[in-house]
């Protein structure tokens, strides 16, 4: 298949780039202007690159239009995972996150005049808010932020707009997922870092329920449903996936258990930090619909995923 995706060099992109050139698609990744972030898509994919399986195109994100003019070939899915601005005080920008709802509508009629099939875009679980519950895709949503918000308000205004177009639109709601090349301020980056420093790890108290997927799984899964066939969402009453992994637990857990994985190394201190820009929010995601539609299920359990992530900093000593 010929894929198209913006956000290409984002955590979720460039994972999501390597897997589907890993099982035979062509991408076309578009990236910001003289992107300082290319590497993350041309390091390991160069006979890719070489081959033509990997073309990059610069293009601004708010300018989805004049891809027309630069995309020649026909594409059959559409990947929307850029999204402007990134961390907590741009998910308080009222003006940002309308402007990225309303660009990311552009880019899905941008994506029919493509030739796509499909436009698949990265949601995220900051649209339920707060529940204290199991979280599947039909639980209702009311989102504490402005990002949620927006996040909600294109999958609502996207579904529509796709249905109009005659493209099948997929929503990803994507939990926390963390591993190599993630922003170094999320939690897991910055244990790891604390920790294997020996220093001390300031934390809220972390008595929330919570979930991680691992990157590379993660990659799988959006793979998996730029695949699937057509038949396979037929009967589904809305087009949202959720993507967690399949532990389940106490935030704190996960946090000793890194502290663990690094010798023991440097403190938690808890309670000593305020809340994000959401709230205190449990995450405990049903991945029941994803698993039946797409046969995917999480295969790097935590501890795993985290001792890679320590191996690979030794390596970059």
């Amino acid at each position: 298949m010929n894929i198209i995706m913006t956000g290409s060099t984002s955590f979720v992109g460039a994972a999501t780039v390597r897997e589907l050139l890993r099982r035979g698609h062509t991408v076309t990744a578009i990236v910001r202007p003289k992107s300082s972030k290319l590497d993350t898509i041309l390091e390991g994919n160069e006979e890719a690159l070489l081959s033509g399986r990997l073309l990059v195109t610069e293009n601004d994100l708010s300018e989805p239009e004049k891809l027309l003019e630069k995309v020649t070939k026909p594409q059959d899915v559409f990947c929307h995972f850029g999204w402007g601005g990134s961390g907590s005080a741009s998910r308080t920008d009222k003006a940002l996150q309308e402007k990225n709802m309303e660009i990311s509508l552009e880019t899905v009629r941008t994506a029919e005049a493509l030739g796509c099939k499909k436009f698949l875009f990265s949601g995220s679980q900051a649209e339920y808010g707060m529940h204290q519950d199991l979280i599947t895709e039909d639980t209702v949503c009311e989102p504490k932020s402005l990002y949620g918000e927006a996040k909600l308000a294109m999958r609502e205004k996207g579904e529509k707009l796709c249905d109009e177009l005659g493209l099948r639109y997929i929503h990803a709601r994507i939990f926390s997922a963390y591993g190599p090349g993630d922003h170094p301020w999320t939690l897991v980056e910055s244990c790891l870092d604390t920790f294997l420093s020996n220093k001390e790890m300031s934390l809220g108290a972390c008595t929330q329920k919570w979930n991680f997927l691992y990157i590379d799984d993660l990659a799988r899964g959006m793979a998996a449903l730029c695949e699937a066939s057509e038949s396979a969402f037929e009967g589904l009453k809305n087009p949202v996936f959720n993507f967690g992994g399949a532990e389940t637990k106490v935030l704190k857990e996960f946090v000793e258990e890194i502290h663990e994985l690094c010798g023991g190394q440097g403190e938690s201190q808890y309670n000593t930090r305020g809340e994000n820009a959401e709230g205190l929010i449990n995450l405990m995601p049903s991945i029941e619909k994803l698993e039946t539609v797409t046969g995917w299920k999480p295969e790097v359990d935590f501890k795993t995923g985290i001792t890679r992530m320590i191996a690979l900093r030794k390596r970059t000593i």
